[in-house]
């Protein structure tokens, strides 16, 4: 994003009267931890957010593929909205609530395949979230973990036709989930509640593609992806720097 365009949208975001701020956690606002829980958001950062959400018109969600427990923990302290699990869960008034009916009874025959790869992949683990399964290799050895989770992507993909399941390939994890659920549909669920003439949505991970692609059409909408590769997002950012000075500017 250059100097116009930066200028373009921070003129918008101020003319807008009703607004829509949807921000990813990892990646986006904090870098990416060997133990999640130590991605800990900045005070001052905190306090950018807060002045946001207090602005008249504006609604700011947090939206990430953590689990509801575990981005409630961080953030838990803050009057914030929070989209979690790829939108399967939703925390409103300080209420989280569940937003896809899905029976999960299918993650016990994918257990076994998830932990077969587990073994062979030295400090990978499984995450077992409401409604998703996923495998993490931040911390094991790169050209493993890698290796491992592409054996485990063709395993699943052979799986998954009997399901009603989806595989998303992000940020060192691989996750199955609800084919009902992600953020691409989350905030088509939010657009469907209120119309909004300014559109702010940031996100650095292939699981926020579904969401760029989905604001695509609307004019009003500046996508920003955080870091290098194919996107359809509209504009790059290099680093979570640039994203926070954004927020601080729109914050004034």
């Amino acid at each position: 994003m250059n100097k116009k365009e930066k200028a373009e949208l921070i003129d918008k975001y101020g003319k807008a009267g009703k607004r829509l701020v949807l921000l990813d956690y990892d990646g986006t606002l904090v870098n990416y931890e060997l133990i999640p829980d130590d991605a800990i958001l900045p005070e001052h950062l905190v306090n950018i957010l807060i002045r946001i959400i207090d602005k008249p018109g504006t609604n700011v969600f947090i939206i990430s593929g953590r689990s509801h427990n575990d981005i409630d923990k961080l953030l838990g302290h803050i009057p914030i909205k929070i989209i979690a699990e790829h939108g399967a869960m939703i925390k409103e008034n300080g209420q989280w609530k569940n937003q896809i009916n899905d029976n999960d009874q299918w993650k016990k025959d994918f257990f076994p395949a998830f932990n077969r790869i587990t073994d062979a992949c030295p400090k990978s683990f499984v995450e077992e979230k409401s409604f998703s399964l996923t495998w993490h290799y931040r911390n094991a050895e790169p050209d493993l973990g890698y290796e491992c989770s592409r054996e485990l992507i063709e395993i699943l993909k052979g799986m998954i036709n009997s399901y009603n399941l989806k595989i998303l390939d992000g940020n060192k994890v691989v996750e199955i989930l609800s084919n009902k659920t992600g953020k691409g549909r989350a905030v088509k669920n939010l657009l469907a509640l209120n119309s909004y003439d300014f559109v702010l949505s940031v996100g650095d991970d292939t699981t926020d593609e579904e969401m760029f692609e989905f604001f695509l059409n609307y004019s009003n909408a500046f996508t920003i992806k955080v870091g290098a590769g194919n996107t359809y997002a509209r504009y790059n950012f290099k680093n979570i720097s640039d994203v926070e000075l954004l927020l601080k500017q729109l914050a004034k």
